[in-house]
């Protein structure tokens, strides 16, 4: 199981607490798991990566271990800390303002 803790906005949406646990078919990558989380809560579909190209959305990031992944390739196999599920995948919104 893999567990993704999401930003409150997105929980609100997705009508769950902090910490959703997922199945991931195939190799554990951010693609698999958004996909995953995606399929399972589909309210959360385009609010997290952008529907027609993927892209991650501007004002969030990715985390696990400590490690910013926000910047690596999408199909590039996450931690295996994350795919043993001993460490979640964080889904973070971004504070921005002046």
């Amino acid at each position: 199981m893999i567990r993704v803790i999401l930003p409150m906005h997105l929980r609100n949406l997705a009508q769950v607490g902090p910490e959703v646990t997922l199945e991931v078919e195939g190799p554990v990558t951010q693609r698999s798991v958004l996909d995953a989380l995606e399929s399972r809560y589909p309210r959360l579909r385009g609010t997290i990566r952008d529907q027609v190209s993927g892209e991650r959305r501007p004002f969030l990031r990715f985390f696990a271990c400590q490690q910013d992944l926000s910047l690596e390739p999408a199909d590039a196999p996450l931690p295996a800390a994350v795919a043993s599920g001993a460490e979640p995948f964080w889904v973070v919104g971004a504070i921005a303002g002046g």
